[in-house]
């Protein structure tokens, strides 16, 4: 009996370890599996003809888009003239004081380059990603429409297709490839650890995490 109690706890610590070990291995490939999931669908470009192009807001000033949102447009537009879509979808509210809502900014700018006014459909409802997505979903159902493509910077897109498709919208990516997002390898690593704690948390929670300032919300 001594002889059992010399060892028993010295294999309760074993077992704890193992077990610790275990949970944090597990952690570390979900973590990892997710970054490379960002980063992978980062990479690709899934344009094909859909229903709507939607193009996720960022920041604007006094209707003037910013650089962020600006490639995001840029990237709608070309997909718009080369036949992915006959409408495209602005998103995105206004911060306390501006005369414009980035949906309203980015319609404005479409149309000033050529987009015909009634193929561009603001939808300025939703402080973040999954508002915007869910509100872009209720629209799309209302009118009939089932497809779609997200614009957005190339680490946000596995996040933002991800909340379009569970609001019922099927959905593809088709990521920027300029802007500020993208002009560097440490802006870049940043970008894709924040996002896959941010898919982390949604799969988790499902609600947006809350990244406000860059339109990653």
């Amino acid at each position: 009996m001594s002889a059992y109690r010399a060892v028993h706890p010295s294999r309760s610590g074993r077992v704890l370890r193992r077990t610790l070990a275990g949970v944090l291995l597990v952690a570390l490939l979900v973590v990892g599996g997710t970054a490379f999931r960002v980063w992978q669908v980062a990479r690709a470009d899934g344009r094909r003809p859909v229903d709507i192009v939607v193009v996720l807001g960022a920041a604007q000033y006094h209707g003037t888009p910013s650089a962020v949102l600006e490639a995001r447009l840029e990237h709608a537009l070309n997909l718009y003239r080369q036949g992915m879509t006959e409408y495209v979808v602005t998103v995105g509210g206004r911060q306390t004081g501006d005369a414009y809502t980035e949906a309203q900014a980015g319609r404005k700018w479409l149309v000033r380059q050529g987009v015909p006014n009634e193929k561009v459909i603001d939808v300025d409802t939703g402080s973040d990603t999954l508002g915007s997505m869910r509100a872009v979903a209720h629209m799309a159902q209302q009118r009939g429409w089932r497809s779609a493509l997200i614009v957005s910077d190339p680490w946000h897109s596995l996040r933002a297709r991800t909340m379009a498709n569970d609001s019922g919208l099927a959905s593809w990516s088709s990521p920027t490839r300029s802007g500020p997002m993208v002009q560097t390898r440490e802006t870049q690593f940043q970008y894709i650890v924040r996002e896959t704690g941010a898919l982390l948390y949604y799969h988790l929670t499902h609600a947006p995490a809350e990244i406000k300032g860059d339109g990653l919300g």
